[in-house]
């Protein structure tokens, strides 16, 4: 596949428009000249902006090639991961964003020191840091790969371009530069899937046509209800697994609660969540879709591996560097995403701390700083992508074996007001080395079992110009010629399938910190923030018996009564994230929000169940 000028103005055009947005914000407004303003956008975005926003950095490079590559391969079954959606989003703007929001803080982490102490924070931290420079190199890789193996464009070309384009607006327009290149993106994605699949299945006879061959070629999936957690895809997995993978990224993850935050109010960021799940269904659809197009044009249209004719997509001058833009457009949001959350949670969580009186203006340059700082070293991650071969698909697993561990910590804070310091670090590192135990065992085992077949990931692409088989070989693991024996023994351990990491590191952080606090001595009530804990957690603990509530909320006494504890002030120098003191919450009314100075938000008192 050659590009044509029109490709490649296209291509240019989306690198031009994005860079002009952060140009835009950067010489606006208060020109990004205060720490809210760059990191959080002075708090004064609308929904529809922030919701855009969460679905650009969820929707990465690795997924648009990913999710039509799996359905290449194994069929529509991955479509049910659409029924985690409705609570993966629920659950957040109802748990999560109001505990968030009325803290009024910047970084995620800094909810961690309010409720635990400094080292769950800094550890934390540094969880996320470890998480986020690792897979934005692959991110960034990827798309650069595949561009390169159908177009011949070449690699370090494509991976510099986009780096440093991505580092430029975030750099100088901040978090509002950030969501609104991600708003125009996400045009760009959408459109780039709609043109795919309408000139791919006007070609094979139409969308009709696409669905009656892949039904006859058993690509078209029923409804799988084993509840065994080795299957790799069931209803199960998918709907149920799929929801902790939801909340790891949608309840958790810096890169989206720090969008949550820059809405002018908790209602604002509450519909953003509403508004995502729609949008979410139609980019799931469009997936799913372009991967059947993918799979019927390549049976009507096969190509040997020494064959590379000139693609057909030729008699339609722009559909390949429109796709190419979509596929970018996918690694920029996501990447610019990471450096923003990065630089916020290094200046946040590492730096203001030790410096409390950092001027504005320093800290402003220095977040600046950080960002490019972070953008320069995601090239350098780029590269030692490159040199990983078969150990890639490892780097991508880590952004998952990460997020369920750092779940459940917030979780462990939010909902058992037993859990005390040490319970946390103790269960975020017993999660940590569950989930790498688990996936790297899972590589391993893997690998083992595909000698002789090119590792997934790796550089060795196939020589062809066929878009459909190049995303079905670059992101998948190779199908084994004969089934595999059952598993035994740590085998089966090493088999749970990757949709339920999420769900059981989680877990396994939960349960380790809830044992280790009841026995080190539970967080006395007195040393405990109301504002903490989730203000649902009477409801979920109405049903339990009164021994284990009284163990779980230290005893059943009432925080909000207790003298002593630890506001939001006194743990950080006396003002919130070390911003100005917030004036009234603008569009909050009636949402029971009380700020600091009056009764908290929570109180664990035996009479509300």
């Amino acid at each position: 596949m050659e590009f044509t000028a029109i490709d490649y103005s296209i291509f240019a055009l989306l690198l031009v428009l994005s860079s002009a947005i952060g140009l835009f914000y950067a010489l606006s407004g208060d020109r990004q000249r205060t720490v809210q303003e760059f990191l959080l956008a002075n708090r004064d975005m609308g929904c529809l902006p922030v919701a855009l926003s969460l679905l650009a950095s969820f929707q990465s490079a690795v997924a648009i090639l990913g999710v039509p590559a799996e359905i290449f391969r194994f069929g529509t079954e991955y479509w049910f991961l659409g029924c985690s959606y409705f609570l993966g989003l629920l659950i957040p703007a109802h748990i999560f964003i109001p505990v968030f929001y009325r803290l009024r803080i910047t970084s995620t982490y800094e909810y961690l020191e309010l409720r635990f102490n400094k080292t769950v924070r800094v550890l934390g931290t540094v969880t996320f840091i470890f998480q986020m420079v690792i897979y934005m190199g692959v991110v960034l890789y990827a798309p650069a790969l595949a561009l390169n193996a159908v177009t011949g464009f070449d690699l370090w070309s494509a991976v510099l371009t986009m780096g440093l384009v991505c580092t430029l607006y975030t750099t100088l327009g901040g978090l509002k530069a950030v969501i609104w290149t991600d708003v125009f993106q996400t045009l760009v994605m959408l459109a780039g899937q709609v043109a795919v699949i309408v000139v791919g299945a006007w070609r094979v006879g139409g969308m009709a046509r696409v669905w009656r061959v892949a039904e006859q070629q058993g690509k078209i999936a029923g409804i799988d209800l084993d509840p065994n957690p080795l299957e790799r895809h069931t209803f199960w997995s998918l709907s149920v697994g799929g929801v902790f993978m939801m909340l790891s990224l949608y309840g958790v993850n810096q890169a989206q609660v720090q969008r949550y935050l820059c809405a002018r109010s908790e209602r604002q960021a509450k519909l953003s969540c509403y508004a995502v799940f729609p949008c979410q269904q139609i980019v799931l659809c469009l997936s799913c879709l372009t991967g059947l197009v993918m799979f019927v044009y390549n049976l009507e249209h096969p190509l040997a591996p020494s064959q590379r004719p000139a693609s057909p997509d030729q008699d339609l001058p722009g559909l390949p560097g429109l796709f190419v833009a979509c596929l970018f457009s996918g690694a920029l949001s996501t990447i610019s995403s990471a450096f923003n959350s990065l630089a916020t949670v290094t200046m946040e969580d590492l730096v203001r701390p030790h410096f409390p009186g950092l001027s504005e203006s320093r800290a402003t340059l220095l977040s600046k700083l950080l960002a490019l700082g972070y953008g320069l070293l995601c090239l350098g991650m780029a590269y030692v992508s490159s040199m990983l071969g078969p150990v890639l698909q490892a780097a991508i697993s880590i952004f998952g074996m990460v997020g369920g561990p750092l779940l459940g910590l917030f979780c462990l804070g939010m909902f058992f007001p037993c859990a005390n310091p040490t319970g946390a670090v103790v269960g975020l590192l017993a999660g940590l080395a569950m989930a790498f135990w688990i996936g790297i065992g899972s590589f391993l085992q893997s690998t083992a079992g595909a000698k002789g077949v090119p590792p997934a990931n790796s550089t060795a692409l196939p020589t062809v110009g066929n878009l459909s088989t190049v995303l079905a070989t670059t992101l998948l693991p190779p199908t084994t010629p004969a089934p595999a024996p059952s598993p035994t023994g740590l085998q089966r351990f090493y088999s749970l399938s990757y949709m339920w990491y999420s769900a059981h590191n989680s877990t396994t952080v939960i349960l380790v910190g809830v044992l280790v606090s009841l026995l080190t001595g539970p967080t006395p009530a007195a040393a405990l923030d109301p504002r903490t804990i989730s203000p649902v957690l009477p409801w979920l603990l109405c049903c339990l018996p009164p021994k284990i509530r009284h163990w779980l909320c230290c005893g059943g006494s009432d925080p909000a009564q207790a003298p002593g504890h630890a506001g939001t002030a006194e743990k950080s120098h006396g003002v919130p994230n070390g911003l100005s003191p917030p004036g009234p919450e603008q569009g909050d009314e009636g949402q029971g929000y009380v700020r600091s100075a009056g009764p908290p938000i929570y109180a664990v008192q035996e009479t509300s169940f």
